[in-house]
């Protein structure tokens, strides 16, 4: 029996990467080069306006012009450092808590809150943006990553996938049959974990007993790589050397970013109930805008009226989002039934011609 061992570069570090660390100052502990300075300042540009973006999509669920809302606060490192790292041609295939992620990538703030304000469609073109829809079902996306990746490869395309995933959904089966299939065809995905430590209010410990969701990668056949997933420039780099090692042909990567997800669940959730108020100030203290401004600024990178300036851009298009979310959006019930069968069945006509009765009743009725 021959016995395979894995290979040294597949297993992650024994701690995790970090190049700039929680007191904003450079380490020395990892041999990947910081990105160029212009990269750092657009970093902290795109997480500061991500989460003026957060906090008023926050605002206006309490006002009943969202359904839900699953803050990204604390989690900006993950999702703009990642999304920085595609390409035009790339796709990105998100979660529900991944709208800074959406923006970022320059979907409109208002097409990415269309699926969280109870609409039937995800309010962005797929196509247009390289950009799957908004996943709420645990994993899902992790299999539709890899077949268009595969897809992409067989047809010639010189594209890569990057997918978000959970620490919660890297215990459901697709998430186990996407991992297993995408390093059987070698495929050019990228699995991003961003590891909050909690599946809503199921903590990593009851999840699995694995030494960390990165050593998972080594069973399957991929490396894992552990990152502190709050410095946005080490998510950056991590996700660029998946990305190119993937387009060079050499398969997929396992990344776990540890992060921490500040505010509850959703706007449904109590988090006092399942978690200390300690524990979420000791990761305020490692906050990830606030890390990557320190090294900004004691670089002489960024100065005060820089950051103001991003305030001010920050608030506006926060205004702007308040004034389009405040406008009541034009709907047509008859949508309920557009585009579910591309020749609609008896038993759905039948119910569209029911709907339009009982409009046209009410209508009648208000009219009379």
């Amino acid at each position: 029996m021959t016995v395979v061992t894995p290979s040294a570069g597949f297993l992650p570090t024994a701690t995790p990467r970090c190049l700039i660390d929680a007191d904003g100052h450079a380490t020395s502990t990892d041999p990947a080069r910081l990105p160029d300075p212009d990269v750092l300042l657009e970093l902290f540009r795109l997480m500061s306006l991500g989460r003026r973006f957060d906090s008023q999509a926050t605002a206006l669920t309490k006002q009943g012009r969202l359904a839900v809302y699953p803050s990204s606060r604390g989690q900006e490192a993950c999702q703009v450092g990642s999304v920085t790292a595609l390409a035009q041609r790339d796709w990105l295939f998100p979660t529900y808590r991944d709208s800074v992620a959406l923006v970022s990538r320059g979907i409109n703030p208002v097409e990415a809150l269309t699926l969280l304000r109870g609409d039937w469609h995800c309010g962005y073109d797929p196509y247009l943006h390289r950009t799957g829809p908004q996943c709420t079902p645990l994993a899902t996306n992790t299999l539709h990553a890899v077949g268009l990746a595969h897809a992409a490869r067989l047809a010639g395309e010189d594209t890569v996938t990057l997918v978000f995933v959970g620490d919660g959904a890297t215990s459901e089966g697709d998430t186990h049959e996407a991992l297993n299939i995408a390093a059987v065809w070698q495929a050019p995905v990228v699995f991003l974990v961003q590891n909050n430590g909690y599946a809503i209010s199921v903590p990593l410990a009851k999840q699995t007993h694995a030494e960390t969701l990165a050593h998972k990668g080594v069973g399957y056949g991929m490396p894992g790589v552990l990152i502190d997933g709050n410095d946005a420039a080490m998510v950056h780099v991590a996700v660029t050397e998946a990305i190119e090692r993937a387009r060079r042909g050499e398969g997929p990567t396992l990344i776990e970013a540890l992060t921490y997800r500040i505010e509850a669940h959703t706007n449904a959730d109590d988090a006092t109930r399942y978690r200390e108020e300690s524990e979420v100030a000791s990761w305020l203290a490692r906050d990830p805008i606030a890390r990557l401004q320190t090294y900004l600024t004691d670089h002489g990178l960024l100065d005060d009226a820089a950051v103001a300036a991003i305030a001010e851009e920050g608030e506006a298009r926060a205004a702007r989002l308040r004034a389009a979310m405040n406008a009541d959006p034009v709907t047509d019930p008859a949508d309920l039934f557009a585009h579910v069968y591309t020749e609609p069945t008896a038993a759905l006509r039948s119910q569209a011609a029911g709907l339009a009765a009982e409009l046209a009743d009410e209508l009648a009725a208000e009219s009379s």
